[in-house]
């Protein structure tokens, strides 16, 4: 029966024990260009089987939030180097999170203070972080989005893989995760409620489905299929997305990714950060993981949201989930696996170091000892 701090090979990453770093939003990149302090940040944390990073902009349309990382720039990829080596020379491995924000961006962060662009014309009730010209950070509503034209979408599949291939082969990353989840472009074409298309990408599940695709396709055949993982949240309601009918949306995605060898999927289950189960929109995860295994799945299934040691154990024990994806417990926690394997007390976070700043909140929580 195995075990939280059992290893296990995921594609083609071997992991030391069972539990993840989540992919967690910073906001301490200026200019898109993560600094020495990120690699610091990591580094603390390279006891986790895995880390993956904060989600990072595959392009700068694809960017929605003021100081976020990019993969599109010399200096941007020149930043990330710095924090792989931190973590390898800690002997530790890391994935970057590849993202497209979509509609759940701002004028002012976009080329030329053009729209964002997604599925559909249609706006996210939502909120990104904007830093004013006095170093202020601030949460502001987004953008009306414009609908992105048939013509315009092979070049965000390429611009997936080419951020996939920097990340792999000038960054030195151990593999990607593809963001397919928490409303953002991926996610608007999946879901009827952002997708109102009437072209080969809307309209039927297998429409909707066909970027997401698209870009897993391609980022696997550029940087090799056990490298690859992509992150999928069937229900959450983050950034004002929604489909009528998830249940055989995700279990056809499943389907189709289970043919494609890939390292592992992650599935945030309920709302992302929030109760597990979301009211009015029920969600059997364990049948879309027993699709995803009869069509040939072979990866590790990670799970995702409000887990604590016992029910991360337990998961991981009864077979429900092969690793177990922590979030703010790791902010706060650097040295979380030693704390869930000696069962010591955990650092409180403080939320209000969550979103921009420098050390405070971010580098220095103390490890035990």
């Amino acid at each position: 029966m195995p075990t939280l701090f059992d290893p296990i090979q995921a594609g083609d990453l071997h992991l030391a024990n069972r539990i993840v770093m989540a992919p967690l939003t910073r906001n301490r990149s200026p200019d898109a260009v993560p600094r020495d302090i990120t690699a610091t940040y990591y580094a603390q944390r390279a006891s986790a089987g895995l880390l993956i990073t904060e989600a990072t902009a595959i392009s700068h349309q694809g960017q929605g939030y003021a100081d976020v990382p990019g993969f599109y720039g010399t200096e941007q990829l020149d930043g990330w180097k710095k924090v792989t080596a931190a973590v390898h020379a800690r002997g530790g491995r890391i994935v970057t999170q590849l993202w497209h924000v979509g509609r759940v961006s701002h004028d002012s962060l976009q080329p030329g203070g053009q729209p964002p662009v997604a599925p559909s014309a249609i706006a996210a009730n939502t909120k990104t972080y904007l830093i004013d010209a006095q170093g202020r950070g601030s949460f502001a509503a987004t953008s009306t989005p414009r609908a992105l034209r048939a013509e315009e979408i092979p070049a965000i599949v390429h611009a997936y893989a080419a951020a996939a291939r920097n990340a792999v082969e000038t960054c030195g990353f151990d593999g990607v995760e593809i963001h397919g989840a928490n409303g953002y472009l991926l996610d608007q074409f999946l879901k009827d409620g952002a997708n109102h298309r009437t072209d080969d990408y809307g309209g039927s599940i297998e429409n909707r489905a066909r970027l997401l695709l698209e870009v897993t396709r391609a980022v696997a055949d550029a940087v090799g299929h056990g490298k690859v993982g992509i992150r999928l949240s069937p229900v959450t309601p983050a950034n004002d997305i929604a489909d009528s009918d998830p249940q055989p949306l995700f279990d056809h995605v499943v389907k189709q990714l289970a043919q494609l060898g890939l390292a592992y999927i992650h599935v945030i289950e309920g709302a992302t950060g929030g109760p597990r189960e979301v009211e009015g929109r029920p969600f059997d995860y364990q049948a879309m993981r027993l699709a995803w295994r009869e069509a040939g799945g072979r990866g590790a299934w990670m799970v995702n949201n409000g887990y604590d040691a016992a029910s991360a154990e337990r998961a991981v024990e009864s077979g429900d989930a092969d690793l177990v994806a922590f979030g703010k417990l790791f902010i706060s926690n650097p040295d979380l696996v030693r704390r869930l394997r000696e069962g010591a007390p955990l650092n409180a976070w403080d939320k209000a170091t969550f979103y921009g700043g420098g050390e405070q909140g971010y580098t220095d929580y103390p490890a035990l000892g």
